[in-house]
């Protein structure tokens, strides 16, 4: 049973759940419904599919994270960050016909749980810290900026053709000054924004609700809806969401994948980082594999659901811990409230206008700004701000899916940058310090005469390989004396690959042609392990090792009887 119970951490909290606990995760939840009904039809709007579907993937998500993913407050659902990447597929593929967007953003969401519950199988929790933190504020500005964007016609109560950021603004202008907007819908959705973001400061006072329930009734109260045509949600159909197959069009499939695999990469980098600041927030720990199956089970099963991808709240998570939440119950009673609301009351939100959903959209994607600590990151790394800056540019101008590609090659050529052209040195010795130290620091530094003290501070691979040979070489044709042996001090190196190996064999043929001599010092176990299934080790000679520097240099003076003084 304890094999089966260690993938369902629900189950676990169940066995210990303490009746204390379920007066505040019952009011938890109620408090949550709260905001799930709007943000929820808010998402899905934004998304590019019916708001009732919203509503499909808060309820399934929440069950299915409830009894798969390990962290006890995490709100999942239809997430502000995801709507762009959703709407880039849906919106040129759907051709304007409802129910095909919502099986382009089903299979989707089926694409986005397939590859995370893979990354929580094979244990890849960690290719989150990949991504730098310049680089995460870089897409999440160009993706809050991709949602603001999208909902100001919305907010306008016009429509237009997406075409991307820029293309939108345009766009957008152009049907402003041709006369198109509703003034009307505008100043209902510029008044529910006002007070979303105003109401925001009291954080005890229930903000986006007041507001969202203030524009509905003002619509329904004064007829709005027909008197000055401002669009409304209508009436949601009743019933709860069935299982169904997202069928698509093979032709369709490619973009679909490469959507479902970026919002998989959104979500699995918004989760990680959500997940590990609660646990550490609540002294508990969280397994980011876990995690990422949880997240991947509930993307699975709202696909499968009618439903589309959905990620951690970095909104409702705060409003239910700030309700009390205890364990995943709260998120069950949430999901079973909007289930109720859809049976016993469809017909309750058929007054909420389109710009006041908009306003939601709108006040979320404001959050997602993060500009004070790239204020910071500029005063202290200018090169990592101009990354996060490129990352913004090729979400704004490219799209949200192929920005989301630049910023991963951005990553990983940043992940190999410092690898790539290492920082290395010849050390000399400094009187007054312990150890061997970089001459160019330490200009006075005294040199062991005919030895080269060398230092390469990074793995061995493919990359650099070829620099190592040529700097190794430099340090020994720069001595300042004929050089008999050269130590290379390779605590830092804590990996070599084959490219590497046989560039290690060429230098050691070279030097030793030349009549100078090759060893190592400090060099880690595991290293040399791969140098020995490599077959070089053999070839160096085991003498050629050392396991100190200073044992290194000792060998070295008597040896060759060199008269040097440490």
């Amino acid at each position: 049973m304890n094999r089966w119970t260690r993938w369902l951490p629900g189950l676990q909290t169940l066995g210990r759940y303490e009746a204390a606990w379920l007066p505040r995760d019952l009011m938890a939840g109620l408090v949550l419904t709260t905001m799930l009904v709007p943000v929820g039809i808010a998402y899905a709007v934004a998304s590019g599919v019916p708001g009732i579907y919203g509503l499909y993937a808060t309820i399934v998500p929440l069950l299915a994270y409830a009894l798969f993913g390990p962290s006890r407050i995490l709100v999942l659902g239809p997430d502000s960050s995801l709507a762009a990447v959703i709407l880039a597929v849906v919106l040129p593929l759907s051709g304007g016909e409802p129910m095909r967007a919502v099986a382009l953003a089903s299979m989707m969401a089926v694409v986005s749980g397939l590859v995370c519950i893979l990354i929580g199988v094979l244990r890849l929790g960690f290719v989150t810290e990949l991504l730098s933190k310049p680089i995460r504020y870089g897409y999440m500005n160009g993706i809050a900026l991709t949602v603001l964007i999208s909902q100001l016609p919305k907010l306008f109560g016009f429509s237009i053709d997406g075409g991307g950021p820029v293309r939108d603004v345009t766009q957008i202008a152009t049907a402003v000054l041709d006369g198109k907007a509703n003034w009307v819908a505008f100043a209902v959705g510029a008044s529910t924004l006002a007070a979303i973001l105003l109401l925001k400061r009291f954080h005890r006072v229930p903000g986006l609700l007041i507001a969202v329930v203030g524009a509905t009734v003002a619509v329904g109260v004064l007829a709005l809806d027909q008197d000055a045509a401002v669009k409304v949600l209508g009436p949601l159909p009743q019933g709860l969401p069935s299982f169904t197959l997202p069928w698509i069009g093979l032709a369709d499939l490619g973009q679909v994948v490469i959507g479902g695999c970026a919002v998989a990469m959104v979500a699995f980098a918004d989760t990680s980082v959500l997940s590990r600041t609660y646990a550490a927030r609540t002294r508990t720990r969280v397994d980011p594999n876990q995690e990422m199956i949880g997240l991947g089970v509930a993307n699975l099963a709202g696909g499968l659901f009618q439903g589309f991808p959905i990620s951690s709240s970095s909104s409702r998570t705060p409003v239910a811990e700030a309700a009390g939440a205890r364990t995943q119950l709260t998120g069950v009673v949430g999901a079973v409230a909007v289930a109720l609301l859809l049976v016993l009351a469809p017909d309750l939100l058929q007054h909420l206008p389109n710009s006041a959903l908009a306003a939601v959209v709108i006040a979320s994607a404001c959050g997602l700004f993060e500009f004070n600590d790239l204020r910071r990151i500029f005063r202290i790394q200018r090169w990592e701000f101009w990354l996060s800056v490129a990352c913004f540019a090729g979400v704004a101008l490219l799209g949200v899916i192929p920005g989301i590609g630049l910023a991963i090659i951005i990553a990983v050529i940043e992940f190999l940058w410092d690898g790539w052209r290492p920082h290395h040195a010849v050390l000399g010795r400094v009187d007054g310090i312990r150890g061997y130290h970089d001459i160019q620091r330490y200009p006075a530094a005294r040199l062991i005469p005919g030895l080269v003290l060398f230092r390469w501070d990074a793995p061995l691979f493919f990359a650099n390989a070829e620099l190592f040979h040529a700097s190794v070489l430099e340090a020994v044709a720069q001595s300042p004396t004929p050089v008999r042996r050269i130590v290379v001090s390779a605590e830092p190196v804590t990996s070599v690959d084959v490219t590497s190996a046989d560039v290690l064999a060429e230098l050691a043929q070279k030097l030793r042609e030349a009549g100078v001599e090759l060893r190592f010092a400090e060099m880690k176990d595991p290293v040399k392990d791969k140098l020995k299934r490599f077959e070089l080790l053999e070839r160096l000679g085991a003498a050629s090792f050392y396991p100190t520097l200073g044992a290194a240099v000792d060998a070295y003076l008597d040896e060759h009887a060199v008269d040097w003084k440490p």
